[in-house]
């Protein structure tokens, strides 16, 4: 295989910027694209040279690919990664994996069972800066882990209800859950409480507004992950670490605009990444569907991991902050 023949499932925000970076690669033809929303289907399509469905499921009954990407809201991942299974198509799929834990659990069984290849967007995972910090950290384990996500609300009706979305530890700090494990290892145990702000602009939302997460890492290091969508605009979202006499920062200003710092009593050091990570595992699983050198930044089955970690901390919130053993929800999600 010299070209590739994609679908794409969803044509809003994420979506187009996948779009936007096939749309670059000289080896990818974008021949079908699907979204309830007739009109912006067409008008995706129209831009690509693609066919518009109004349905996931018809696209990929009926067209001929080679792989299909998969950005829909949360709460529809299951029936659409199953259709691809059915037929051995390799995909892409945005995180969250689902609203739940169970669902993602049978559809990593079913691609390890099949052996398929996938890539999953925690697009933090194809940022440079994130592999400096990685060699940073190697030989000086992290103490202690803060995480931020402070933000407004995302205006798409899903969002805010709780069977669309999972709620915001699921569809947005999530990427810190994943950072955090990449960069201070694995999670024993969380607890979490979370809060509730009824607000007149969003009166159907149910999604907690503030969260607060603890978590205790294998490692023996500790940490905290708050959360909120109460402002007008992005605030904050930051991983922050202390290792021994040095501080570690890494901020996301923008999806393509990134500053990692760094602090100790010799001074202060920054670096700016306005690089585009979504362009970059776009490419990295191009590169492996068609056989040239290539590692996917993040399997479904490495994706499963940040998956189980994060509802375990949802479950924690929603039964008022009880002690949750990571390991043990993944292992009761597997039946055993």
């Amino acid at each position: 295989m010299s070209r590739l023949r994609a679908g794409c499932v969803g044509t809003g925000f994420i979506a187009g910027r996948h779009l936007d970076a096939l749309a670059t690669f000289p080896d990818v033809d974008v021949v079908a694209v699907a979204d309830p929303v007739v009109e912006r289907a067409r008008d995706v399509a129209s831009r690509n040279g693609a066919t518009a469905y109004a349905d996931g499921l018809a696209l990929l009954e009926t067209e001929q690919l080679d792989a299909v990407w998969l950005c829909v809201p949360p709460a529809a991942h299951g029936p659409l990664e199953d259709a691809a299974l059915e037929r051995g198509l390799p995909f892409f799929v945005e995180k969250p994996l689902a609203v739940d834990l169970p669902t993602a659990v049978r559809i990593a069984g079913a691609v390890r069972a099949k052996n398929l290849l996938t890539c999953v967007g925690y697009h933090w995972r194809s940022v440079s800066l994130v592999e400096q910090a990685k060699q940073l950290v190697a030989d000086d384990p992290v103490h202690v882990m803060t995480g931020t996500w402070w933000d407004s609300t995302p205006r798409a009706p899903w969002w805010s209800r709780r069977d669309g979305s999972g709620g915001q530890l699921l569809e947005q700090t999530t990427h810190l859950f994943d950072l955090a494990r990449v960069l201070v290892g694995e999670v024993a145990s969380v607890q979490a409480l979370e809060t509730r702000t009824p607000r007149a602009e969003f009166p159907e939302a149910d999604v907690p507004t503030a969260s607060a997460v603890l978590l205790r890492f294998r490692s023996g290091a500790v940490g905290t992950m708050t959360s909120s969508c109460l402002l007008d605009r992005r605030h904050l979202v930051d991983l922050r670490l202390v290792l021994q006499g040095r501080t570690l920062d890494l901020r996301e200003r923008a999806l393509s605009d990134h500053e990692l710092r760094t602090e100790t009593a010799a001074g202060e050091r920054s670096w700016r990444s306005t690089e585009d990570p979504v362009a970059r595992e776009d490419r990295a699983f191009v590169d492996a569907l068609l056989g040239q050198p290539a590692r996917v930044p993040v399997s479904y089955d490495e994706a499963l991991r940040t998956q189980a970690l994060v509802c375990a901390a949802d479950r924690s919130a929603r039964e008022d902050g009880r002690v949750i053993d990571v390991d043990g929800e993944l292992a009761g999600a597997l039946g055993g």
